[in-house]
């Protein structure tokens, strides 16, 4: 009689890692298959599919000097301002009131004028760092969808819209690979600055 339970417990035990194995490959999206993930849905990181990317990192160069070069010119810039300022100040007993308002005219305009094309610059910058992204999501698009067909997927969504996962599912390193031996450095995407 002790033996029947055994059976009967073993035999509830062999069905359960019967009906287990299966729900559990289903579970998985057979992501055991040979390395290739197996999912109806995949998930990237597009911020770090731009910063990991050889194109982004060029990009994040190239920006990175521009600022630097934009740093560099406003300190140059702020140096000639403020002693243009200071010879102004001590001209300013030798002067009538009415040269000198026109010439504290002349230079606010200056230095108004000095703000704004700087500003310009950086916001050209911003909006280069802006279209580069833009550029490589758009490029790398044929590369998610070919990875999106050889796993058998029915979407590639956003990482970052995501609630849960597993990490299983996250194609991200893979797209790196691949967008960085179909494009490199990204010339063709967006051609360096000179």
């Amino acid at each position: 009689m002790a033996q029947r339970p055994r059976t009967v417990l073993g035999a509830l035990l062999g069905a359960l890692l019967c009906v287990w194995q299966p729900a559990q490959a289903q579970q998985d999206g057979g992501l055991t298959n040979l390395g290739v993930v197996q999912s109806l849905i995949l998930t990237v990181a597009p911020e770090a599919l731009y910063t990991q990317s050889d194109f982004g990192q060029r990009i994040t160069r190239e920006i990175e000097a521009e600022s630097a070069e934009i740093a560099a010119e406003n300190r140059r810039i702020e140096a000639e301002l403020t002693a243009e300022e200071r010879e102004l100040t001590e001209l300013r007993d030798s002067l009538t009131p009415t040269e000198f308002r026109a010439r504290a005219e002349a230079f606010d305009e200056k230095v108004q004028r000095l703000r704004r094309e700087q500003d310009e610059k950086v916001r050209a910058v911003g909006t280069r760092n802006e279209e580069a992204r833009r550029a490589l999501l758009t490029a790398a698009q044929p590369v998610l969808l070919r990875l999106m067909e050889e796993s058998g997927a029915v979407a590639v969504l956003d990482r970052r819209v995501v609630l849960l996962s597993v990490d299983s599912v996250d194609i991200t390193e893979q797209a790196i690979l691949r967008v960085n031996a179909e494009f490199g450095d990204g010339a063709e995407i967006l051609p360096p600055r000179p």
